[in-house]
């Protein structure tokens, strides 16, 4: 590994957070029910930058859950935690739209 170049750290919480967000999200919704608990209680611990971080790791999460048609996923995390949802809303307007698809505009030609 090269000294020059910054590697990203990740702390324990952050890790921690996103193993047991990961898990409740591959459960199915009364699996994420008991899960839920767990997944709050990681956020919790997060600090403000780890908290963003992982806000930007949702957006992304959701916008490839939109791009296969599915909805549900913003909808389980403002239920599971509405500040967390809020700054995954944001992280999602600054992502790139993939495809160009997402718009029900059309695009007119020069």
């Amino acid at each position: 590994m090269s000294s020059t170049s910054a590697e990203l750290q990740l702390s324990p919480v952050y890790r921690h957070a996103q193993r047991t967000l990961g898990i409740w999200l591959e459960r199915t919704r009364a699996g994420a029910r008991s899960q839920a608990f767990r997944a709050r209680l990681a956020l919790a611990a997060l600090d403000v930058v780890d908290r963003h971080r992982l806000a930007r790791w949702l957006a992304w999460l959701c916008l490839a859950a939109q791009q296969r048609g599915g909805t549900d996923l913003a909808t389980r995390l403002r239920r599971l935690d509405a500040s967390l949802y809020a700054l995954v809303a944001e992280a999602m307007q600054r992502l790139p739209s993939i495809g160009g698809g997402l718009s029900s505009e059309r695009r007119l030609s020069a």
